[in-house]
């Protein structure tokens, strides 16, 4: 494996330890306030659905570093997995577990944001 790609690897792995630990810490956090009766508009109804919905972020981190990992292994670390165009450094400096260029990123988003407003659109109807 090259340096560059144990550096990568280590860095993800680092990464993959925090996601980890702040999973376990807001899971734990859940689970000790299922037991709390809530009443509807209460603040601590609020403060769980954020819980909930950073869980939620935070499982996608988890499987997006992972599948990172997994590119490393097969050597295609730091090539678009859509149009097979290096991907720049700097993009794998902010954001390592990228597996997509930023053109081809922008465009799944757009793609990902018309579907949703197409669903939104239909379900008026």
């Amino acid at each position: 494996m090259a340096k560059k790609s144990t550096k990568d690897r280590k860095r993800l792995l680092t990464n993959l330890d925090q996601v980890n630990a702040e999973l376990e810490h807001l899971r734990t956090m859940m689970q000790g306030e299922v037991d709390v009766e809530l009443d509807e508009g209460d603040t601590e109804i609020v403060e769980r659905e954020k819980t909930a919905a950073l869980i939620v972020v935070l499982e996608r981190r988890q499987r997006d570093i992972e599948h990172a990992l997994r590119v490393i292994d097969l050597g295609q670390y730091g090539v678009c997995e859509r149009c097979g165009a290096q991907i720049p450094p700097a993009r794998l400096e902010v954001k390592p577990d990228a597996t997509l260029c930023l053109d081809c990123q922008r465009e799944i988003e757009a793609i990902n944001r018309r579907g949703r407003i197409t669903r939104a659109a239909s379900s008026r109807w």
